[in-house]
């Protein structure tokens, strides 16, 4: 059949790893409140500790940006002096997107590097996360041994002094490095092309603007005014709907749309259309298959990719790797079998070959080579996808029993009735969240209504059984 149900046990992945203060994207809250000037120190004296400071190292170097929000100085200047504290020389490149820190890390050859950001979230949140000396996040032991001394910072002892101390440098032109290596990625001249830029008043609304131009496109530039309170706030990926009305009003090309720290992307096609991850990733599979640079033929994408994608993979002869949800698992996948192209149906797209972690400018400016080197509208591209409907509905449980449902006998008939149902166009999909108490029902598949029959009955067994 085309479609499965996902257990328990393959989704959470890695959740046996119980972190007290990172989540799946590094450590995030209500800056201030939740995300703390205190906590903000630490997370900088025992970051740096652990990843760079352990042996004493001379001339340890790290790379610290940061997004739009107003909180980002009041926990930039916390985390980087815990940083100094144990040695660290902090260089900071200022608003940039997330992976332009991860790119600078080895441009600059620094030991580590932090972004502060909480990505697609409310300007309120703010978030700080790490990346270590190849550019990749952290791996679980590594946040938790840093944990470990968050909860008890005095079992650090490192207290260097005089000119033992790090220095912070301040290299804001360090993002036109940025900039002119995502320009030469590209082999198009974008002349020609009118394109529609939502930068979601985040950490794209110079960088983005100007690759464009500067690769010959007609920029259309939104939302790329910040204020530090406006980031994320009705635009950008999350909220493309003045982004769809800005392409039609303008006539251009197409539209794209990054969020607060400008690794995802999401598209909108000439006609107003919203292109979502899953079809830009196929879309850019086959591009690179057919320029022999797909590797293994395969594209990594998580449980939550749309069957759509699935069958457009198989009738262009491309395998696809199905990982959990998280870019951390994606990620994992495309190194332990050395692929190089994966994401997920938010627009986090990873491009292995030129970046280590999403990079939404340069997903941006692939799609976009797409569209001028094939000579087609991006409504045809897009085609190659069908988009089956998803149906999610919450079941909420009490928390001990999110991951129970399979025992229940009742639940396992229904979900074989449900997939009989389907009869192989379709698929169940049931997810226990990782941070509240309930379990979440997706199915797909080709009639909508009878999919939210079908998902909101499972939901209320589940409930029933379970809650």
């Amino acid at each position: 059949m085309i479609g499965y149900t996902v257990h328990s046990g393959y989704v959470l992945k890695g959740a046996s790893l119980v972190r007290k203060y990172f989540g799946t994207d590094g450590v995030r809250g209500i800056a201030n409140t939740e995300l703390t000037c205190e906590l903000a120190y630490k997370l900088g004296r025992a970051g740096g500790y652990v990843l760079a400071q352990k042996e004493h190292k001379d001339n340890v170097k790290v790379v610290v940006g940061k997004d739009t929000r107003i909180s980002g100085d009041l926990l930039q200047s916390s985390l980087e002096a815990g940083l100094m504290s144990v040695g660290c020389d902090v260089v900071s490149v200022g608003v940039i997107p997330t992976p332009g820190v991860a790119y600078l890390i080895k441009k600059l050859d620094a030991d580590l590097g932090v972004v502060i950001s909480a990505s697609h979230n409310p300007f309120e949140y703010n978030g700080i996360k790490f990346f270590n000396e190849d550019g990749y996040k952290l791996d679980d032991e590594i946040e938790l041994e840093i944990e470990s001394y968050i909860d008890d910072i005095s079992k650090i002892t490192y207290y260097p002094i005089g000119a033992e101390l790090g220095n912070k440098i301040s290299m804001h032109e360090a993002t036109r490095d940025y900039i002119d290596y995502l320009k030469t990625i590209v082999d198009e001249d974008f002349t020609g092309l009118k394109v529609v830029l939502d930068c979601a008043n985040g950490a794209s609304f110079d960088i983005a603007p100007k690759v464009y131009a500067e690769l010959g496109a007609e920029v259309v530039a939104i939302n790329n005014h910040p204020d530090g309170l406006n980031i994320n706030d009705k635009c950008g990926s999350t909220h493309p709907e003045s982004l769809c009305k800005a392409v039609v009003a303008n006539e251009a090309d197409l539209g794209l749309a990054y969020d607060g720290d400008a690794d995802r992307l999401i598209a909108v096609d000439e006609n107003g259309n919203v292109i979502d991850g899953d079809h830009i990733m196929i879309m850019s599979a086959l591009f690179l298959k057919e320029k022999k640079k797909l590797k293994n033929d395969t594209l990594v994408v998580t449980v939550m990719s749309n069957i759509g994608l699935g069958i457009a993979a198989k009738n262009n002869g491309i395998n696809t790797a199905t990982t959990a949800v998280g870019d951390r698992y994606v990620l994992e996948e495309m190194k332990k079998n050395g692929y190089n192209l994966g994401g997920e149906q938010s627009g986090h797209m990873i491009l292995l070959d030129y970046n280590t972690t999403g990079d939404g400018i340069l997903s941006s400016l692939l799609l976009s080579s797409i569209v001028k080197e094939k000579r087609m509208q991006l409504s045809q591209a897009a085609a190659i996808m069908t988009q089956y409907p998803q149906v999610l509905v919450n079941a909420k449980v009490q928390n001990g029993n999110k991951n129970r449902y399979m025992e229940v006998d009742e639940v396992k008939v229904e979900i074989e009735r449900i997939e009989d149902i389907l009869d192989g166009e379709g698929r169940v999909l049931i997810r226990p969240s990782g941070t509240e108490p309930l379990v979440r029902v997706m199915l797909e598949g080709k009639e909508e209504g009878q999919l939210k029959e079908l998902a909101t009955n499972l939901a209320d067994l589940i409930v029933e059984k379970l809650g």
